[in-house]
């Protein structure tokens, strides 16, 4: 077992006086409240900085997922285009490098 130190704390009379109140109902003494007050504490403080953290990892990354998308974004629409172009140039009619045919797409 981790080595306990002593702590002193002020409090204002009427807030002892809620305090014990509050710990004869749940059957504790002051130490362990204070001691698992103190432990939520800090495990809620960490879980707000990894927040914090993801909060600005996404807004960071948003910007380059932002490029990414546009940059893919644009080269289906190139495929797109070539593919048209594809399709509206000329084909052979008999496969021996014959007349070739149009065709104009609507």
């Amino acid at each position: 077992m981790t080595e306990s130190k002593k702590i002193i704390i002020s409090l204002p009379e009427s807030v002892l006086k809620d305090f014990d109140e509050i710990l004869g109902k749940d059957d504790k003494n002051r130490s362990e409240f204070i001691k698992e007050a103190i432990i939520l504490y800090i495990e809620e403080k960490k879980r707000y900085k990894l927040r914090e953290r993801l909060i600005s990892g996404y807004l960071e990354m948003s910007k380059l997922n932002q490029e990414i998308a546009e940059f893919g974004l644009a080269m289906d629409c190139c495929d797109y285009c070539s593919y048209e172009a594809s399709l509206s140039e000329c084909d052979n009619i008999d496969d021996n490098g014959g007349k070739k045919r149009r065709y104009i797409l609507c």
